[in-house]
């Protein structure tokens, strides 16, 4: 094949009882490279590339002992934390039941219940290195109500991040276009070294998903 050119994508018949909407995203899915690649390399979903990619960037698994996943389903994230960091204990919750991963506990329940960050802290055995999010609501198609959802879900997961995680660890977790609401950026500013936000390639173009990185957490007073 010449350079440049592209492999014909697949095209998705309109099935009955299939709306254009799903038909749309079953012709997405099927010429994806990365649905591909993690169908061909063992993960569970693309976005396990989304954490190689951000871990290229920032090392967020570098020196990782004690992993927490929140939203782990299908489970993706861990698989990657798994295979860069065997020893790593890791911890994930999820509304969603998740088929068993090796080495990870999970725990299905809703993180906003109150008693789960407890039980996150105490199947983990100790404080966290890092915790990643790759939280997100369910839409309602409406998009200030949909950001805010997901938002709340975010502020949740980083006051998380901030009560227990160890000095100097990671937190990592899924935004929506605009980044992280000024107040919660103060917030993370304050208790991180260094924010940053950032698109992974494998994120899709016309997805309004970023990504926030707070790394080096500075303890608690």
């Amino acid at each position: 094949m010449a350079r440049g050119d592209k492999p014909a994508g697949t095209r998705v018949r309109t099935a009955r009882g299939r709306t254009a909407q799903s038909t749309r995203w079953l012709a997405r899915q099927l010429n994806d490279p990365y649905v591909k690649r993690a169908k061909a390399e063992g993960y569970r979903s693309r976005a396990a590339f989304k954490l190689l990619e951000l871990d290229e960037k920032f090392h967020l698994l570098a020196g990782a002992r004690h992993v927490v996943d929140l939203g782990i389903a299908p489970g993706g994230w861990s698989q990657v934390v798994r295979r860069k960091v065997p020893r790593a204990a890791i911890v994930g919750i999820d509304l969603l039941p998740v088929d068993p991963i090796e080495g990870v506990t999970i725990l299905q329940m809703d993180f906003m219940a109150d008693e789960a960050p407890e039980r996150l802290i105490a199947e983990l055995g100790g404080e966290p290195d890092l915790v990643m999010s790759d939280m997100a609501a369910n839409t309602v198609g409406h998009p200030q109500t949909d950001h805010l959802r997901t938002m709340g879900l975010v502020e949740a997961a980083a006051e998380f991040a901030i009560a227990t995680l160890r000095p100097g660890g990671t937190f990592v977790s899924k935004v929506f276009a605009g980044g992280t609401d000024d107040a919660l950026l103060r917030q993370l500013k304050s208790a991180f070294k260094t924010v940053k936000h950032a698109k992974p390639p494998s994120s899709r173009k016309g997805s309004v998903e970023w990504f926030v990185v707070a790394q080096g957490f500075k303890g608690r007073s």
